[in-house]
C-alpha cells in the first residue's frame, strides 16, 4: 500500500471482506493489532478505516464486545463504496431486483423534472450520449458508456441534488441492465428510437411525455433482466470491461 492511500485501501480490504461475507452478519472483525500486521499498517490506521465502516453502517463498535458486522439491510445502500463492494463480491439477484424497483420509482420523477428544468447544456449533453450510442450500433464499439452517461445526464438535469447523489447507486444497476440489452439480437439498435423518445421530449420540455417513454425504456429493461435472472445464465461482471458491439451489417 502507498502512503497517501494506505486509509483508503484499508477501508476497501475490509469493506470489501465484509460485503464479500468473509466476515458473517453478528461477528467479529479481528482486533486491530491483528488487521495491523495482516495489512501492512499501523493500529491508528486500522481504527480509522473502521471509523469509516461505522459510518457506511456495515459495522458497530462497543466496548467488550468488539467490532461487529451489522446485518447488510443496515448498511447504507447509497453510499458508492458499499455499492461497489457488492459488485466486485458479485450482483446477487435480490441487489438487482431492489435497485430496478428503485429505478422504478425514482427514474421517471427525475425524468419528468429534467423535461421542466433541463438547460440548453444538459440538452446538448444528453444528445451527444445519444449519439455515441448510435455510432456505436452503426459502427461497432462501446454502447455500455454512452448509454450509461445518456441516462447520468437525464438524472443530473433534474437539478435535484438528492436524485444526482442517488444516481452512483443507480449506476451498477444501470450498466448491468445495457450490458444484458446488447446481448440480445438487435438489443442495442432496437433501443435506439426509445431512447431517442426521451431525447425528443426533453429537448421540448414536454415533462409528460417523457415520463411515458422513460418508463418503456425501464420496462424493457426489467424484462431483460428478469429473463437473464429466470435463466441459468451469469450475470455480467462490472469489474470487467463491457463487451463491444460489431457494426452492423
Amino acid at each position: 500500500m502507498t502512503i497517501k492511500n494506505v486509509h483508503g485501501n484499508t477501508v476497501d480490504h475490509l469493506g470489501a471482506a465484509i460485503v464479500a461475507g468473509r466476515y458473517a452478519a453478528g461477528s467479529g472483525i479481528p482486533p486491530e493489532p491483528v488487521l495491523g500486521e495482516e495489512l501492512g499498517v499501523s493500529r491508528t490506521v486500522v481504527r480509522e478505516a473502521v471509523k469509516s465502516l461505522v459510518a457506511k453502517g456495515l459495522v458497530s463498535t462497543g466496548p467488550k464486545v468488539g467490532t461487529r458486522v451489522l446485518p447488510e439491510e443496515q448498511w447504507n445502500w447509497f453510499d458508492p463504496d458499499v455499492i461497489g463492494w457488492q459488485a466486485q463480491a458479485g450482483l446477487t439477484r435480490e441487489f438487482l431486483r431492489d435497485l430496478q424497483e428503485l429505478r422504478r420509482v425514482m427514474e421517471p420523477a427525475a425524468v419528468r423534472m429534467a423535461a421542466e428544468r433541463a438547460t440548453p447544456a444538459d440538452v446538448a449533453e444528453i444528445a451527444t450520449a445519444f449519439a455515441g450510442m448510435k455510432k456505436a450500433v452503426e459502427q461497432g464499439g462501446d454502447y455500455v458508456a454512452p448509454d450509461l452517461r445518456f441516462h447520468r445526464g437525464l438524472l443530473r438535469a433534474s437539478h435535484n441534488r438528492m436524485i444526482v447523489q442517488m444516481s452512483k447507486a443507480l449506476s451498477p444497476l444501470l450498466r448491468t441492465s445495457f450490458e444484458i440489452s446488447t446481448t440480445r439480437k438487435d438489443g442495442a439498435k432496437l433501443s435506439l428510437p426509445l431512447h431517442r423518445a426521451v431525447l425528443d421530449a426533453v429537448a421540448a420540455h414536454d415533462a409528460g411525455s417523457a415520463e411515458t417513454a422513460i418508463r418503456v425504456l425501464i420496462d424493457g429493461a426489467r424484462d431483460d433482466i428478469e429473463l437473464v435472472l429466470g435463466s441459468r445464465r451469469r450475470l455480467p461482471k462490472l469489474d470487467m470491461p463491457a463487451p463491444l458491439l460489431r457494426a452492423a451489417a
